[in-house]
This record gives structure tokens, C-alpha cells and sequence, in this order.
């Protein structure tokens, strides 16, 4: 009897479990930092912005949401500009050979978080790799390795574990970059809104059953533009900042349990108790090191965030997702004329006429590590406190839907003025005169200006010199005045996308709309609400209104903007970069109801034309790294500039050790590291404290002119009011490439000094 009866309530016990742990999840992140020298950045366009140096390293985090017996799906964070059909094609590739059909175009999600300082290079269409010298296949690979590398880690971390969403609102951390635009929507429309860009983030917080809570993943609206079109340092921008923030601040403060090891070893060094005479004289001891050889793995052995926890132990994983930023900007002081200082015209983001004075200004200005800082811990502070008061959890079905269309031909059924319907198409890709005035985050150049639906007849003699797009596509288009018609455009390969992903992500009552560009506020907004109420009118009952819509911008490829239709008629920056045409978003709204009204019937959905993969055609004119040199007698690793002779900081200055370096193309120190701080501990054992990935860690490269084979890294450390006191010292780890084309791995090291 009592056998039984212990059974039965083990079984209940078991039935409790498994329904509060309702998934299997699983976390992962893999370095995809990229070549920090000679590669144009990907964003702005801006040719002569070419990365130099490191501010802090990119990463791709990924979730894996599976029902134990069930269906499962993926979803990938990069900090990077946007997502790549090239790269998407190859990471499906390489996931299909791994696990067979486990993971599909259906059910994985890549998305970007539209840093505008990572490396370019890596997307297949011609107009979005002009500026990087066309393909760079350094930036491609690791992208691909990655991501890949991301998932697998997820998947072998799957466990038994719940999650929960929550929703608040961030006030401070975005504002409308085309409000004229917004204006342009109905008033109607307008007034069921307090604000005219979106407040509200979602952030999902995942707990394992063994360890707790193990990463949050969250959705917000903010451009990633702190960092200007003039920064040459790598960088998340503002959401890869705020990773960094919260993953650290789990580490240090979260709910793992004491026995694991902190990934900031400052936090578990006392300062060291000598007067400050003693620190110096022990300082003294530590002269600055020859550069030296060292081996692959020395970064990596020395990174600060290493597998010292235990092996079996997962990390905590932190994304800060994009979703509709079309119009939205991080420069939350507004916009202003440099010359003047007075706010630039309304309509047209000109100054005396021209846009290249207007910028939009971050709350830091005029520092844009401070603005990237400031907007990157605005969002990690309401992430944390929506992450600490998650307690709504998701339940329910797993499930997916993903087609690919033609967007270059769509047909469209929208309302007509007599009450009836009509049907449109859309068109050709093509992009605007406006396009090529920037936005008040990064101004375009010439006499090209915002809200131009007439264009130039001077520019219209260039752009003939490369397609003149015929009467159809010219009205197809209006009233946008073309600049380039890339949809038409095809050598020396296709300029534009044609064929784009749509697809619908379901985990319980959270729906997640991956979509390949950037919508605006407005145009986000209808297509949340259009497919809410497929799902929760359809009659099944299984929603109710317990529904979460999110849409994940930049996803499985890129297609630049997609605005309402109101906001296309104003030919702002974001109208010009609406590819195909007025009806874009009429065309997007019509198929995810389709696939919505799948999801919720358990319909299949056909697959439609695949995209091309245009690998083999890529032309790269990105010149490769010939060799590197040092002057006579000076070794790679070498300080060429010093700390000076028994120097003391206090915290919050600056240190600044300048090395003879190598190019960082040579090896790019994947989950390693090009610059590191140390503490001494005890009288000779030097611990890692700060690296490439700290925020206060910056690492600059440089040569004195483009066909010189020397160079130098010059490493700053702005010391943070947490370091902890005692003596330090700055390394550098790099990689030379000799005449004959071998690799020489190096390191040295600065004197060292005190932190007092």
C-alpha cells in the first residue's frame, strides 16, 4: 500500500515539473568580432569609414525553444548591421549537415541588432558592398563560424525549463528622426498613440530547471546609430552595449549561486592592503617586456570571460533584439545645425539647404562613447527590471511558418476610395533620390536633401549612365524620383534582392515576426496589429487576448525600409529606401495574415522561390595583407610609448601604452583577445581584469599611410570607478605576417603601475 501510494505522488510530483517546466531551452554565444582593420563598416555607406581598432568585441547569441516531443525553433541575435541571405543560405548548410533537417529555413530565425560599426562585406547583393571594395571574405566566414557555433552550443545546452515575458516601457532612449513623415499618417490613426515611435520592450527570461535562470532575450525600437559615420572602432553600438551591461551584471549580482567563478576577476580581488609608497616600489619591479612570440591560444588562455565556471555549467546569455527602428533614432537631444546650433529645417533635416551639417545628437554629445553608453544602459536598466518582475509564463504550442515571395511583382488587394477593393503591385527594387541624403544619424553628401519627390536632371544623367528605368517601373514607383533602379540592375550580379523571407515564430502566447528590413514605427504597428487580430479572431479560441506580438527586424536578409504608405508619399530617407514601391507594407500585411491564418489552422504553406546563392559570383578587391614589419632592432610586441616611470591613476583617468603591432586581419583573435589589463596578485602572479570585451577597454590600430607595412596598437584604459586598487599593467597580443607568408603570433607588455 505504501508503495503505491508513494507512486502516485511521484507521479503527481512528475506532472507538476513537467508542467511548469514545459520546454526544453537552450542558450549559446560565439564571438563574431570580425576584421578590426582595412574593412569598410557596414551602415552608413560611408566609404571612407574603415574599421581601425576594436571598442568592444560582437557576438552571436542564439535561443533554441523545443516542446519535449515536439517541434523546436531558433532564433539568432548578431551584432551586426543586419542579417545576410548569403550567410543564412551557408549556417542552413552547415546545420542540415550537422543535424540533418533539425533545423530549416522554417524555424530559423537570424536577425540583426543594426550596429552601424561592424565590419561590411558580407551581404551578396552589389549595392550593399560597393563601399567595402565589394565581398570580404573574413567578414563572411566569421559570421557563418559564429552563428554556427552559437547554435550548437544552444542545442547541446537544451534542458528541461520555463520562461517568462514581460512588457514595459522605455521613455528616454529613442526618438522620431522623420517626424514630418510620421505627420503623414492619418490623425485618426496618430491619436490611438501617445508617442510617435514605440516605448514598450519585451523581454523573454529564460530559467533552466537545474540552474536557474540562464538569459533573457528582449525586443526595443532604437537605431543602432550612437556611434557616428566617423568611429572606426568595432562596436555593438548602444544594444550591444547593453549585452555586455546585463550579461556582467548577472554574473556579479544575478541569481547564480557563489560557487561558480565571476567572469569580472576584479570582483573577487581584494585590493591589495600596501601604502602607496609600497605599490610603487613593487610597480618598479615590472619594467616593460620585449615583444615576444606567443602561441594561438595565449589571447584566449588570458580573456577575462573564459570556461573557468565549470565546464557543464551554462553562462548567462543577454540579446538585445531590433524590431521596428525604421524612423527611430538613439540621438535623443534632437537634431542641429554644427554651424549654428539651431535645430535643422523640419521637413527636409537641411541646413541653409544642405543636410551635411545636420546631426542628430546623442545625450552624451558631443562624446559618442558616452551616448552609445548612455542609451545601451537605459535599455539594460529597464531590462534588468523587467527581467527581475517576469513572472507572466509562456505556455503552449511550438510552431513555425516561412515562405519566400517575389517582391518584386506582388499582387496586392487594398481598399479603394468608393469602398471597394483593388488589386496593385509591387516593383522593382529601387531606391530614391532621398536615399542618398542620409538621415540626421548619418548625412549623405552633395546637394541630395530629404523629401525630394522631384530629383535633379544632373543626377539623372549619372544614374542614366547606369540604368534608366523605363516608364512601368517610373510609375510603378511614384512619386519616388529614382536614383538607382537596382531591382533592374544586374552585372556584373544582381544589385538587389528580389526574393525575401517572411516568416512567423510561435512559442505559447508569444508571436514573433521575422522580417528582412527595417519598418518604421507606423508601419510596425499595423503589421502587429493586422496579424493579432488573424490570431486572435480566427475562431479557434486558442489566443484569446493573451497574445504578444513582436517583429524582429533585419532578419534572414536585408531589404532596406518599409514604410506606410502615407510615409512614402513625403520621400523622406526612409520613403526613398522603401524598395518596392507605395504598396510595400500592403504587400507584407497581406502575406503574414496568410501565414498566420496557417499557423493557427495547422496549414502547411507552399515554400515559394528560392533566393539565389550568389557565392561563386562575389568579386572582392579588398587587397590582402602582403607582410608586416617593424623598424631595425624593435620586435613585434615591443612599446613604442610607455606608461611613465612610477606613474599613479586614480580612477576614472586615462592609461595610454602605444605597441608595435601587426594587422589585425592576420588573425582575428576569435573568443581571444588583442588587449588585456592584468593586476598583480601576491609578488609575481599578473590576473586578468579587463579585455576586448570591456566597455573601458579601447584597442586602436594604425599605420602611418595605407601601403606601409608598420604599424602600431595603441591601447587605452579609462580605469572604472570598480577597478580594484593595486599595480597593473596593459598587454597586447597580436599576429604578424612574414614575407613569405607565415604567421607570427606575439605579445608584450607595458611597464607597470599603480591604480590608487
Amino acid at each position: 500500500m505504501w508503495l503505491w501510494i508513494s507512486l502516485v505522488l511521484v507521479l503527481q510530483y512528475s506532472k507538476t515539473v513537467l508542467s511548469d517546466s514545459n520546454y526544453l531551452i537552450g542558450l549559446g554565444s560565439y564571438d563574431i568580432t570580425g576584421p578590426a582593420a582595412d574593412v569598410n563598416m557596414m551602415g552608413y555607406a560611408n566609404s571612407e569609414q574603415t574599421a581601425s581598432g576594436i571598442h568592444f568585441r560582437l557576438r552571436a547569441r542564439s535561443f533554441i525553444v523545443a516542446e519535449p516531443q515536439g517541434k523546436r525553433v531558433v532564433f539568432v541575435n548578431l551584432d551586426a548591421c543586419m542579417a545576410s541571405q548569403l550567410v543564412t543560405i551557408k549556417v542552413l548548410e552547415r546545420l542540415k549537415a550537422r543535424y540533418g533537417n533539425l533545423y530549416t529555413e522554417q524555424n530559423v530565425a537570424i536577425s540583426g541588432i543594426h550596429t552601424h560599426a561592424g565590419p561590411g562585406g558580407y551581404l551578396q547583393y552589389v549595392v550593399y558592398i560597393v563601399t567595402s571594395l565589394g565581398f570580404v571574405r573574413q567578414s563572411f566566414d566569421v559570421l557563418v563560424d559564429g552563428i554556427e557555433k552559437s547554435i550548437v552550443q544552444a542545442h547541446e545546452n537544451l534542458q528541461p525549463g520555463s520562461i517568462f515575458v514581460n512588457k514595459g516601457e522605455l521613455l528616454d532612449a529613442g526618438v522620431n528622426r522623420s517626424p514630418s513623415a510620421y505627420l503623414n499618417n492619418p490623425a485618426s490613426e496618430r491619436s490611438k498613440y501617445k508617442y510617435n515611435v514605440d516605448k514598450e520592450m519585451t523581454l523573454l527570461k529564460f530559467v533552466d530547471d537545474q540552474w536557474g535562470p540562464v538569459g533573457s532575450f528582449n525586443w526595443f525600437a532604437t537605431h543602432g546609430t550612437s556611434m557616428s559615420r566617423t568611429n572606426s572602432l568595432i562596436s555593438g553600438d548602444n544594444k550591444g552595449a547593453a549585452a555586455r551591461f546585463m550579461e556582467d551584471w548577472f554574473e556579479q549580482n544575478g541569481n547564480r549561486s557563489t560557487d561558480g567563478i565571476p567572469r569580472r576577476v576584479s570582483n573577487i580581488i581584494s585590493s591589495v592592503h600596501h601604502n602607496h609608497h609600497e605599490l610603487l616600489e613593487l610597480a618598479a619591479s615590472f619594467q616593460s617586456s620585449p615583444g615576444r612570440p606567443a602561441t594561438r591560444t595565449s589571447s584566449t588562455a588570458r580573456r577575462v570571460r573564459n570556461a573557468l565556471r565549470q565546464a557543464d555549467k551554462p553562462g548567462f546569455v543577454s540579446a538585445f533584439c531590433q524590431t521596428n527602428c525604421g524612423d527611430v533614432s538613439p540621438n535623443v537631444l534632437g537634431a542641429f545645425c554644427n554651424d549654428t546650433g539651431l535645430p535643422c529645417d523640419f521637413n527636409h533635416s537641411t541646413c541653409g539647404g544642405k543636410n551635411e551639417l545636420c546631426y542628430g545628437r546623442g545625450p552624451g554629445y558631443p562624446d559618442e562613447f558616452e551616448s552609445t553608453r548612455i542609451i545601451g544602459e537605459r535599455q539594460f536598466n529597464k531590462a534588468v527590471d523587467l527581467f527581475n518582475k517576469a513572472s507572466e509564463q509562456l505556455k503552449g504550442t511550438v510552431d513555425y511558418r516561412h515562405t519566400f515571395l517575389d517582391f518584386s511583382q506582388l499582387e496586392v488587394t487594398i481598399p479603394n476610395s468608393g469602398g471597394g477593393s483593388e488589386v496593385v503591385k509591387t516593383c522593382p527594387a529601387a531606391m530614391g533620390f532621398a536615399f542618398a541624403a542620409g538621415t540626421t544619424d548619418g548625412p549623405g553628401a552633395f546637394d541630395f536633401k530629404q523629401g525630394d519627390n522631384k530629383g535633379n536632371p544632373f543626377w539623372m544623367l549619372v544614374r542614366n549612365l547606369l540604368k534608366t528605368p523605363d516608364k512601368k517601373q517610373v510609375d510603378c514607383q511614384h512619386p519616388k524620383p529614382i536614383l538607382l533602379d537596382t531591382g533592374e540592375m544586374k552585372q556584373p550580379y544582381d544589385w538587389a534582392p528580389s526574393i525575401l523571407p517572411i516568416q512567423i515564430l510561435r512559442i505559447g502566447q508569444l508571436v514573433i515576426l521575422s522580417v528582412p528590413g527595417e519598418f518604421t514605427t507606423m508601419s510596425g504597428r499595423r503589421l502587429r496589429d493586422a496579424v493579432k487580430t488573424v490570431l486572435t479572431s480566427s475562431g479557434h479560441g486558442e489566443f484569446g487576448s493573451n497574445i504578444h506580438v513582436v517583429i524582429a527586424g533585419l532578419t534572414n536578409t536585408y531589404s532596406q525600409y518599409i514604410t506606410t504608405f502615407e510615409e512614402y508619399q513625403v520621400q523622406r530617407y526612409e520613403g526613398a529606401s522603401t524598395l518596392y514601391g507605395p504598396h510595400t507594407l500592403s504587400a507584407y500585411i497581406q502575406e503574414f495574415q496568410k501565414l498566420a491564418s496557417s499557423l493557427i489552422k495547422g496549414q502547411p504553406v507552399e515554400p515559394g522561390p528560392q533566393p539565389p546563392d550568389l557565392l561563386n559570383k562575389q568579386i572582392g578587391l579588398l587587397p590582402p595583407v602582403v607582410m608586416d614589419s617593424t623598424p631595425f632592432g624593435i620586435n613585434f610586441g615591443d612599446v613604442s610609448s610607455d606608461v611613465p616611470a612610477n606613474s599613479t591613476f586614480k580612477r576614472g583617468s586615462t592609461v595610454t601604452v602605444v605597441f608595435w603591432s601587426a594587422c589585425p586581419r592576420n588573425d582575428l583573435m576569435t573568443e581571444g583577445t588583442f588587449s588585456l589589463v592584468e593586476i598583480l596578485q601576491g609578488k609575481d602572479t599578473w590576473v586578468p581584469t579587463y579585455d576586448d570585451d570591456d566597455f573601458c577597454l579601447r584597442f586602436t590600430w594604425s599605420r602611418p599611410s595605407k601601403l606601409s607595412s608598420q604599424s602600431q596598437a595603441t591601447i587605452e584604459w579609462t580605469i572604472p570607478p570598480s577597478a580594484s586598487l593595486g599595480v597593473y599593467r596593459v598587454r597586447h597580443f597580436g599576429a604578424a605576417k612574414r614575407l613569405m607568408g607565415s604567421i607570427q603570433h606575439f605579445t608584450g607588455s607595458s611597464s607597470a603601475f599603480v591604480v590608487a
